[in-house]
């Protein structure tokens, strides 16, 4: 039943969200894998042998998350429409109506002031805000909406796809880890090898095909380039650190004209990372708007792809 669950998450999680309630009186499925990370960095990054180590954290973490997915699915598949509980379960996995929000509060408060967008992108980007002009605030809201339209919604819905909801819970058990423990520091880099890896792996295809969605959305989206959104995510995705997260930030790039990457501060140092796409880099409010428009696009072209194949697999099933 998981191409039925892929769509109906979607649209739940489109329609309705996390609500702001439900997270404040039981937090937050990512959260709660966050805290058994934390609990396994805590009791297992220390001593010799930090790399094996982190290899068992991730097992232990993968176990456990899919052990809870089976244990779901087995309960919920016993009662009638039960699959229709998993789609509500699996959309809270999914990030599309909130990332949007995220990144529409930065415009709202660059068009106030830029404490205002300072303050708003610090919710959404590790960088440093208060080192960033306007320019550099709507870049960094623009960049994170590029990444996270592929690991926050394509990248979950996938693997939702793949392999239901244990599936998605083990995409997003790797991807908290990567972003908790993944890091090139002297804690991280031998503990957090193993999560970084495996995230990679579990991005590969859905980043190359959200450069490709872009690319879809530019078609339908006045004064964007399709073309461009492809050709830019082909020649410049490489120049990356991640194998990833080059793809869908250079075809933002590339289907809206603009210079995204380039100098960012993190805690105090600056890093000089490499420049996706040739247009405009001093970009405005205005300029998040038009990046939201082609994600709406994105998702909505994402939506009926995955009705579409939900009908031709139930078709043939």
């Amino acid at each position: 039943m998981a191409w039925l669950l892929a769509p109906l998450a979607l649209l739940i999680e489109r329609v309705v969200g996390y609500p702001p309630w439900l997270f404040k009186m039981i937090g937050h499925p990512v959260t709660w894998i966050g805290a058994l990370i934390s609990w396994l960095d805590g009791r297992l990054n220390r001593g010799e042998k930090r790399r094996l180590k982190g290899i068992l954290a991730l097992l232990l973490l993968l176990l456990t998350v899919l052990a809870i997915g089976l244990v779901v699915i087995a309960i919920t598949r016993r009662v009638p429409f039960g699959w229709v509980l998993e789609a509500v379960l699996a959309s809270s996995l999914l990030a599309q109506k909130e990332l949007g929000r995220a990144v529409k509060a930065v415009a709202d408060g660059l068009n106030l002031a830029l404490d205002s967008g300072r303050r708003a992108v610090s919710q959404i980007v590790g960088r440093d805000p208060d080192t960033l002009d306007e320019a550099g605030v709507a870049r960094a809201a623009i960049e994170s909406l590029a990444e996270s339209t592929s690991d926050g919604v394509v990248a979950p819905l996938f693997w939702l796809l793949i392999g239901g909801l244990p599936g998605v819970l083990i995409y997003k058990a790797a991807n908290t880890a990567d972003s908790m423990i993944g890091h090139r520091n002297e804690r991280y880099r031998a503990f957090g090898w193993a999560s970084a890896r495996f995230d990679d792996l579990l991005n590969w295809l859905p980043a190359r095909l959200t450069a490709l969605l872009v690319a879809g959305a530019a078609f339908l989206v006045r004064r964007a380039d399709p073309e461009a959104a492809w050709a830019t995510a082909l020649r410049d995705a490489r120049k990356h650190d991640s194998p990833n997260a080059g793809w869908p930030e250079a075809a933002f790039a590339g289907a809206l004209g603009f210079r995204l990457g380039g100098p960012r501060a993190y805690d105090g140092e600056v890093h000089d990372l490499p420049a996706f796409g040739d247009g405009r880099a001093e970009l405005t409010a205005l300029d998040i708007l038009k990046a939201l428009e082609l994600y709406w696009m994105a998702m909505n072209l994402l939506l009926a792809a995955s009705i579409a194949l939900a009908l031709v697999l139930w078709r043939f099933a």
